[in-house]
């Protein structure tokens, strides 16, 4: 009599997963929180009360209250608001920088990681790119081409695809190496489809931990840039620029800096405690542990 095997579906294993997953508490806080902003953003225009670009001088610096909640600047807009608004701009660098990276750096590691040749000088390229300070090169590249939100994406993912490349070149060197990546070789099986369908499928987890690190990273780059002025045009909120025009009311309107720099630390602390738990589980060797 014929034995019958059967075998769990995908969505009971992505189930399973998710489950492991959200039995960190840190981890599922930081997943509740990030899902907070990404619906605050969403729906900003229903859920903001004022206009970010409203003007009431009238109401200029007015303390937290019941009508600001927040309360005001020093044009009299509703920094509750334009907290909210300046969180979409973030979420949108942050998720255009982890994309535009995570094209340039895999491009880069899985081709130095593949073929020999191109090993070495994209190698030095990695690390000569790797050795200045992430935001000095993001301030010096912003300065060359510009202040504008193309131009602080176009940077920040610049600066950050090294981070990526390394990782996949790393991985790849490693991969190229193992029988059935020697048996595909053997078979005349093309190399765009080797390096896509055997390497590439099998990086996807370290990919997708450092991605949440990278966009956590981009995040707090474009407020650095923002409270320099270098980022986007002033009169788009964003919470560099927010913090940027408190610094001068310090003492007199310190609510100004409180609420969007609050922001900025809860969305990237957020981010950081998903990465680990990404990285916990996705990690054989740390899953061990859990």
């Amino acid at each position: 009599m014929a034995e019958i095997v059967t075998t769990k579906p995908a969505s009971s294993e992505g189930a399973k997963f998710f489950r492991r997953f959200l039995k960190r508490k840190t981890v599922a806080l930081g997943l509740v929180v990030i899902v907070i902003f990404v619906l605050l953003a969403v729906f900003a225009p229903w859920i903001a009360p004022y206009s970010p670009s409203k003007l009431s001088i009238v109401n200029r610096l007015r303390p937290p209250s019941e009508i600001y909640w927040f309360g005001t600047d020093e044009f009299g807009r509703d920094i509750f608001s334009r907290t909210i608004y300046a969180g979409r701009l973030s979420l949108l660098v942050g998720a255009a920088v982890v994309t535009l990276s995570a094209i340039i750096g895999v491009t880069l590691g899985l081709l130095a990681g593949f073929f020999q040749r191109l090993d070495t000088p994209i190698a030095r390229l990695i690390d000569a790119m790797m050795a200045f300070p992430d935001i000095l090169l993001a301030i010096a590249l912003v300065a060359a081409l510009g202040p504008s939100l193309v131009t602080v994406i176009i940077a920040l993912s610049i600066v950050y695809s090294p981070r990526l490349a390394r990782i996949v070149r790393a991985s790849t060197l490693v991969i190229r190496e193992l029988p059935y990546v020697e048996a595909a070789k053997a078979l005349g099986i093309s190399t765009f489809h080797i390096m896509t369908r055997h390497v590439l499928r099998n990086l996807i987890s370290p990919i997708l931990v450092q991605g949440t690190f990278l966009f956590a990273s981009a995040m707090l780059a474009e407020a650095g840039l923002s409270f320099l002025g270098l980022g986007v045009s002033p009169e788009i909120p964003t919470w560099g620029t927010m913090i940027s025009a408190g610094r001068q009311y310090v003492g007199q309107a310190d609510w100004m800096t409180y609420f969007p720099g609050f922001a900025i630390i809860l969305s990237v602390l957020s981010l950081q405690m998903v990465g680990d738990g990404l990285r916990d589980m996705l990690d054989p060797r740390l899953r061990k542990d859990l």
